[in-house]
């Protein structure tokens, strides 16, 4: 990877962008962008749009989530102690004893998610979102009041790391790394000569709603699209294969099959992958695929949609991992396909 690519990478897994707070990360993808695309627009919704070729009749449309999973302030009690609702799919067992940030008007505010000692009798086998709460530190609710107020989003006081054999682990890898191969995709488009619309799309919310996804499409009308997004891997102790499927770090990206998916656009990704010696792997979503693709496909008189995915460990955890050479084969299948798009494509199944 280029030096100011994982520059890039890392700015957008430090900077905090809970579902329905993602202004900032936004702001991130749009300076790095324009550098190669000059051609960006935002929406109400807060999605960035980055095109190539806007006059062009076939529109392919490429969208990656800037979105995080997190909590929103509900409550303050008497005592201080903050608690709060869900932001996407947390899981709620994680999140015991976990350090977090509250990003506050005033500034963040850290704190920690409180955890009965195990000398105590330890936490409830079984917990709901309203047992769990934030401890800062503070005396009494006039105090935290001062700071914290209801509505206000939490995450994970979780940075990045590096680990070993070129993998990396972090929060909210869900799904900053599509957000950062679609702004990759459209560097190296900027430099080649396609014949096709290319919009490169930063999308919202797709932890919670989906609905910026749905805006995006809805305005756009692409001809196409492809979905960037993360899977599940399977390649480590305690998965049943045989539920899931066989799905590796390092061995490329992955392909979903099912209904949703239009099987012209799975045929052009396998044709360039094998063109490019790219190993890919498949999954199956026999009937939604649980990403920006369900509302995409559903916009205008109907949208054909691929979803590329990258294999990630320990999903919606605070240490997500994922391999770097899979987001650089993701960026390089996608971006030859595109550059060999004639037009002329017919994406019907029946021909």
């Amino acid at each position: 990877m280029r030096e100011n690519s994982k520059k890039f990478l890392e700015k957008l897994l430090s900077t905090d962008s809970p579902s329905g707070l993602e202004e900032n990360i936004q702001q991130e993808w749009i300076n790095y962008v324009k550098a190669y695309v000059k051609d960006i627009t935002t929406d109400t919704a807060g999605n960035v749009v980055a095109v190539i070729n806007p006059d062009k009749e076939f529109k392919v449309l490429i969208a990656g989530h800037c979105d995080e999973i997190g909590f929103i302030v509900r409550y303050i009690d008497e005592n201080g102690y903050i608690y709060v609702a869900k932001s996407g799919g947390v899981n709620i067992k994680l999140a015991q004893g976990k350090r977090v940030k509250i990003l506050c008007e005033t500034g963040v505010i850290k704190g920690v998610i409180g955890t009965m000692a195990a000398h105590h009798g330890a936490a409830k086998d079984k917990i709901e979102i309203e047992d769990i709460y934030i401890d800062c530190g503070a005396k009494d609710k006039e105090m935290i009041e001062k700071l914290v107020s209801v509505g206000d989003y939490v995450v994970y006081d979780m940075e990045y790391e590096y680990l070993l054999d070129n993998r990396l682990t972090g929060r909210g890898l869900d799904n900053r790394t599509g957000a950062f191969i679609v702004a990759e995709i459209m560097r190296e488009l900027s430099t080649r000569d396609i014949d096709v619309c290319v919009y490169g799309v930063s999308t919202v919310n797709e932890e919670t709603n989906m609905g910026g996804a749905y805006f995006a499409s809805s305005r756009l009308k692409p001809s196409m699209a492809l979905v960037c997004d993360v899977t599940f891997a399977t390649d480590y102790p305690g998965i049943d294969k045989r539920k899931i499927g066989d799905i590796s770090l390092g061995k490329g990206p992955v392909l979903a099959k099912g209904a949703p998916i239009n099987k012209r656009i799975n045929e052009l990704l396998k044709k360039t992958a094998e063109q490019k010696d790219i190993n890919i792997q498949y999954e199956l979503t026999p009937a939604t695929t649980g990403t920006d693709g369900d509302k995409i496909r559903l916009t205008g008189e109907g949208v054909p949609i691929g979803l590329v995915s990258l294999p990630l460990r320990y999903m919606h955890s605070s240490s997500e991992v994922i391999e770097i050479k899979d987001i650089m084969d993701t960026i390089e299948l996608i971006v030859d396909m595109i550059a060999n798009l004639t037009k002329e494509e017919n994406l019907k199944p029946i021909k």
